[in-house]
């Protein structure tokens, strides 16, 4: 396998068996051709073509038409396409930075095909001679998704009514066990993006990414039960990993990727597929 190998696994899909999501002539989603003609069963403010799924024109308002992909979230589930509802909603946007056109049940976001939006943090230490050694989470085996694989310190979904700030400050708490000042000094430093055809849909993730550098004597710890146990990585031995085995969550492979490049472990002299990856981890 290849670094390119990992990023190509994440934009593997086929738009032929979608059908486009539209609102007020915004592309917001893709639906499964069959999910898309059952909608309007489901209930009559969906309105399907076979061109596209859009809203009846009456149903305005944010919490309208809420509500109505509520009722399309309850089917998915009696439907058997989710498991449950986690009851936290993701804002549906037509750009990042618009205000919300309405909410969905994170569950539920891949069967729509919505952009979600999230944020990793490279927790680092740089060591005598100033070259980082990332922490790196192991999942717990109870989890749902990637269950003990390979995670970066600090990972997590972006909810509506949270700021990114807000969200960074949360999820560093409760995944690593830092305070907020300690969050607040992560430095963004670019966003990664990925589409990729999974059972229940289409997961559309935009991901933004931070370094954040820690002292040698700081050891991060979980307190959500979400990790199992951190530990602090030599780049060579995380570029080796990624590269050969599959014991990283999927999406976090793009993320540390990401960080080899711009740490200077990848360079365009050592590694042959150079500017395909830099390319491929913005799609």
């Amino acid at each position: 396998m290849s670094f390119l190998d990992r990023i190509r696994a994440c934009n593997a899909h086929d738009l032929s068996g979608f059908r486009p999501f539209e609102l007020d002539g915004h592309r917001l989603g893709w639906i499964r051709h069959a999910l898309a003609d059952e909608l309007p069963g489901v209930d009559p403010g969906f309105v399907t073509t076979a061109e596209r799924v859009t809203i009846a024109p009456d149903i305005r308002d944010f919490e309208a038409r809420s509500t109505l992909l509520d009722h399309a979230a309850q089917f998915l589930v009696e439907r058997g396409t989710i498991k449950g509802l986690r009851g936290e909603h993701y804002p549906i946007l037509p750009r990042w930075g618009a205000e919300p056109l309405m909410r969905l049940d994170r569950a539920a976001v891949a069967a729509f095909g919505i952009e979600s939006f999230g944020l990793h943090v490279n927790g680092f230490v740089r060591g005598a001679e100033g070259v980082p050694s990332l922490w790196i989470g192991r999942r717990a085996r109870d989890r749902e998704i990637a269950p003990g694989q390979f995670d970066n310190m600090v990972a997590g979904g972006q909810p509506i009514g949270l700021t990114l700030d807000e969200n960074l400050v949360k999820e560093a708490q409760e995944e690593a066990g830092l305070d907020a000042d300690t969050a607040r000094r992560a430095v963004p430093v670019g966003a990664i993006s990925y589409t990729m055809e999974v059972p229940e849909g289409l997961k559309r993730d935009r991901m933004f990414v931070y370094d954040l550098e820690l002292s040698p004597g700081a050891t991060p710890v979980n307190t959500d039960g979400e990790v199992e146990e951190f530990g602090l990585w030599t780049l060579e031995s995380v570029a080796e990993s990624v590269r050969t085995t599959t014991d990283w969550k999927f999406n976090v492979n793009l993320v540390v990727i990401d960080f080899l490049i711009r740490h200077g472990h990848l360079t365009p002299d050592n590694e042959p597929d150079y500017l395909e990856i830099v390319r491929s981890l913005r799609q």
